[in-house]
């Protein structure tokens, strides 16, 4: 996409982390070059543009410094982009509790689909899931908080949260999939459900959310390269 772009996004479809960055992007109509990396083999230019952490996404900003870290990426956009469909809240205490719940989401919640999938034990995945489901009840509330009524986290058109959490679709429903349980549902999270239904149909998520061949690719080099644990002997 827009070869020759002064902005450039090094990252892999799989990653959602990346693909938030797209959603803004997309939001906003910033033209920009996805740059596709190779997790299993890091790049010079990734590890040049990510020495601390050496993940993507990083953005790369004409020949400024590059810019890493998803949530650090988006606000940079949003702030040189101001007039062109605002992500984060305007008002400072929305702001902040906005950063909070994407915090929880980015630490606390989508960390345990990574832990389900390492876990071998049937008893230590059915307590993940007991966990990612009280996780859900808690953005349900959030969401009931934040949309006061409306469609989106931001109200009536996509915000932060939206972004934040919306780039975890794909892997959601894909670990609903494979684990035979749901996350989100019509009984325990009837709001969060309608609300996956909008943010999954919106025109700027649907070429940045990956498809599901795209996941399991993904997943099997996970299964390769970083194993699950094995079964403890009793």
């Amino acid at each position: 996409m827009a070869k020759n772009s002064e902005i450039k996004l090094i990252g892999t479809a799989a990653s959602p982390f990346v693909n938030r960055v797209q959603f803004v992007l997309h939001l906003k109509s910033i033209e920009y070059e996805f740059i596709d990396e190779n997790l299993a083999s890091k790049s010079e230019l990734l590890l040049k543009s990510n020495p601390v952490y050496k993940k993507v996404p990083v953005l790369l900003h004409a020949n400024k410094p590059p810019i890493p870290e998803s949530l650090i990426i988006i606000e940079y956009l949003d702030e040189i982009y101001p007039d062109i469909h605002p992500i984060l809240p305007s008002d400072p205490l929305v702001r902040a509790d906005n950063r909070f719940w994407a915090n929880f989401i980015d630490n606390k919640f989508f960390p345990l689909f990574e832990e389900l999938r390492r876990t071998p034990e049937k008893e230590g995945k059915e307590a993940i899931k007991k966990q990612l489901i009280e996780g859900s009840k808690l953005l349900e509330e959030a969401f009931v908080k934040f949309s006061n009524g409306k469609a989106y986290f931001g109200g009536d058109d996509v915000g932060y949260l939206d972004v934040v959490l919306g780039c975890f679709l794909g892997w959601t429903k894909f670990v609903e999939k494979h684990n035979e349980f749901k996350i989100i549902d019509e009984v325990r999270t009837p709001k969060l459900l309608e609300w996956t239904k909008r943010i999954w149909s919106h025109e700027a998520l649907k070429d940045a959310i990956p498809r599901n061949e795209t996941l399991m690719d993904f997943y099997m080099m996970l299964q390769i390269n970083r194993p699950p644990r094995k079964a403890t002997s009793s």
